[in-house]
């Protein structure tokens, strides 16, 4: 997947935290202040992502303990999502449950058979404190239910199971950028 600017964006790209990190594997803290450094974050978020090549991306995967992600996903009808939701809650995953393959900006190189409904519906606010209300079918669903499970501190290996999770586990050790 391409690089893909946002017009008007100025955002600074930042480093990717990478699993085993603390700020990965806890619950994420609710934006209480609306304003100026929100907007860098979100921008910032979106640079990060696009630099990465990834779909989505949540602000504790650069470190932040904040509930915020940003995505540029398309769904099974390659419709392109964009967007941002700060303090998201998924409120429906419903659906067929399909196995897909799932990766990671922080488990790079990295993918595995992952289980997720077919249909999510996200809520929160937009940067500026407006309500927004999300639903995604398909991929952009995948991409919803990734993102709300990292702010809530689970990255997708925890969703892993059987034969997949012993060779995904194996993976992980030997990854050039695991400790």
């Amino acid at each position: 997947m391409r690089q893909r600017p946002i017009p008007g964006t100025s955002g600074h790209v930042r480093t990717m935290s990478l699993l085993g990190e603390p700020v990965l594997h806890s619950p994420c803290r609710e934006v209480t202040e609306f304003g100026p450094a929100l907007d860098r974050l979100v921008e910032d978020m979106f640079a990060t992502m696009y630099a990465a090549q990834g779909v989505g991306l949540a602000a504790n995967q650069i470190g932040v303990d904040q509930r915020v992600f940003v995505y540029d996903c398309p769904d099974d009808e390659d419709v392109r999502h964009l967007g941002h939701v700060v303090n998201p809650r998924l409120v429906e995953a419903d659906g067929i449950e399909l196995r897909g393959p799932e990766g990671c900006l922080s488990l790079p190189g990295l993918e595995a058979g992952t289980v997720r409904h077919d249909r999510a519906v996200v809520e929160g606010f937009t940067k500026d404190g407006a309500p927004v209300r999300i639903e995604g079918t398909g991929f952009f669903a995948r991409c919803l239910q990734h993102e709300c499970d990292h702010l809530d501190g689970t990255v997708y290996a925890d969703r892993v199971t059987g034969l997949r999770a012993r060779k995904l586990q194996r993976q992980i050790r030997r990854a050039p950028w695991s400790a």
